[in-house]
């Protein structure tokens, strides 16, 4: 019997990885010979970096300007000469401070992307030639300036002053001095992992969809569109028309917009983030001549049929002719929707449990007990 574990995270219980273990562990204790290859994903947010290192990506840490100026603790991945950069770990929600209740404080108009240029710069430094930089669960609607200011490039207001940090005070910007940028950019190539197809501004922009999420009011909104315009407007001014054309592609309101900066500088090439990780995992290596192929994350809902890390694993399973098993916190969709998909069943930790903060309490035993039960059932099939 040979069993492929490849979840993504529980969010607000288990990790990936841990989330792959239990299951494993599960599986072993119903069938110690079994083989089992624990491979955990992520959609290009949250563990992307966690899933490359388990994939054999070398981990480098270091410390870089976090989402509100102070010093964070983060790190980028690399094989070869490629590097992997996960935007949340120095410019996302979980790198704000946080209040007595472990909740982010929001700082919508001043958050920075600043930290994520840092770790790109350090990648570069050490002679990576392609950058892969995930992005999800941002703090900022600055529009990937600060991620510029972070890679060398410095953003001036009329008396020729750098401007603060943040989307807010983009507001101010008068000019775009891009000479300092890392002068191993151009040699680069840098692939945006980003599923939201949004455009900078407008009414699916960047402040509009994203920024209440991080903490904008109406006003807020209102003041950070206009200011990412502005930063559109001179950041053309400074590199070209092609600059203003970014602002409408797919994917340039992503991560407050440091999706506009990555295709309008980076010259990035925007790519599903669930493709981006597989392919990172080697996952379709890994599944020929498999059993069975084990996926999931926290929620199963219709946001997850759109692309998130089920479908991806799924496709993949797919392709390769093996049977493909949904195990998630809870679900949202109905069995027929479930099976039409394509799983060939879905385990939900909510109806193991009497209610949902036992399911995420005590997600590590019922994530053993649900691979526990596969590998029971998939031995009774085999056995047949």
């Amino acid at each position: 019997m040979r069993i492929v574990v490849a979840p993504d995270k529980f969010k607000g219980s288990v990790s990936a990885e841990e989330a792959a273990e239990h299951i494993a562990a599960g599986i072993r204790e119903a069938q110690p010979d079994a083989q089992v290859t624990i491979l955990p994903v992520a959609d290009g947010g949250e563990g992307t970096l966690d899933a490359a290192v388990t994939a054999g990506y070398t981990r480098h840490d270091l410390t870089v300007t976090g989402p509100i100026g102070e010093p964070v603790a983060a790190a980028w991945a690399r094989l070869d000469n490629t590097a992997v950069v996960e935007m949340s770990l120095a410019s996302g929600l979980a790198a704000l401070p946080h209040d007595a209740n472990g909740e982010p404080i929001l700082a919508a108009r001043e958050a920075t992307s600043r930290g994520t240029g840092e770790m790109i710069a350090a990648a570069l430094d050490a002679g990576c030639t392609r950058v892969i930089l995930g992005v999800g669960g941002s703090a900022n609607t600055d529009g990937g300036a600060g991620m510029l200011a972070g890679l060398g490039a410095r953003l001036l207001d009329e008396q020729g002053n750098e401007i603060p940090d943040g989307g807010a005070a983009l507001a101010q910007l008068a000019s775009v001095d891009a000479s300092g940028l890392h002068p191993r950019i151009s040699s680069a190539q840098f692939i945006l992992a980003a599923d939201v197809d949004n455009p900078l501004t407008g009414e699916r922009g960047a402040a509009a969809v994203f920024g209440p999420q991080k903490g904008a009011s109406e006003q807020d909104v209102s003041e950070l569109d206009a200011a990412l315009a502005t930063f559109r407007d001179v950041l053309a001014e400074a590199l070209g028309d092609s600059a203003r054309d970014a602002a409408e592609a797919p994917g340039a309101g992503a991560a407050g917009g440091v999706g506009y900066a990555a295709l309008a500088v980076l010259d990035a090439t925007r790519r599903p983030g669930i493709d981006v990780v597989l392919d990172l995992v080697n996952l379709n290596e890994a599944v020929i001549g498999a059993d069975l192929l084990i996926t999931g994350e926290g929620s199963l809902d219709e946001q997850s049929l759109g692309g998130k890390t089920p479908v991806g694993v799924l496709k993949v399973g797919q392709a390769h002719g093996v049977p493909v098993i949904a195990v998630c916190g809870r679900t949202t969709l109905d069995r027929k929707t479930l099976e039409d998909t394509g799983f060939r069943a879905t385990h939900a930790l909510s109806d193991l449990a009497p209610d949902a903060q036992t399911s995420m309490r005590e997600a590590p035993r019922l994530l053993r007990e649900v691979g526990h039960t596969v590998a029971s059932e998939l031995a009774s099939t085999l056995n047949g």
